[in-house]
């Protein structure tokens, strides 16, 4: 329930286009996050220990996900780990991502819904959904009215107007 209610707010906060400090601070343990508030040009480190002082043991681009937090975190240093490296990283770059309780919704039942590779109805469509398609996580990114989601294996945008919690 508390997971649920943290990430309510969270979403309110990215449906609006913004991600301030209420999208940095969803950091829970245990959870999956993506990497948030980096330049895309740039790169999150994690690093050794929970300092900037630290050795950097991998680097993460922006919209990067599949970082979980593995422990309680010291301060604004979170412990991490990605399947393939272990190290900190601080609090502000990472965001979870929501349950997969998500569905599609108004689409007439002889339509689909087009995921996209970027929030724009002219950009290259990765898949379709079908109009009862449910298990959609929200990833920590909206723009305009487009929400980045996970669903199958496959990451895209789709329009928000179509999805809605279960």
């Amino acid at each position: 329930m508390i997971r649920s209610l943290r990430w309510i707010a969270v979403l309110g906060a990215a449906l609006c286009g913004w991600v301030g400090p209420a999208l940095a601070d969803l950091v829970v343990p245990g959870e999956e996050h993506c990497v948030v508030n980096v330049d895309p040009s740039d790169r999150l480190n994690l690093r050794k220990g929970p300092s900037a002082a630290t050795g950097i043991v991998a680097a993460k681009r922006h919209g990067q996900c599949g970082i979980v937090v593995a422990g309680p975190c010291t301060g604004n240093w979170c412990p991490v780990e990605d399947g393939h490296s272990k190290g900190w990283a601080h609090r502000r770059y990472l965001s979870m991502v929501s349950p997969a309780r998500y569905c599609v919704h108004a689409v007439h039942a002889q339509d689909r819904l087009n995921m996209r590779a970027w929030p724009s109805a002219t950009s290259r469509i990765l898949t379709d959904l079908a109009p009862n398609q449910c298990g959609i996580s929200f990833l920590p990114y909206a723009r305009g009215g487009w929400q980045k989601v996970r669903v199958d294996g496959y990451e895209g945008w789709v329009n928000r107007a179509y999805l809605s919690g279960q």
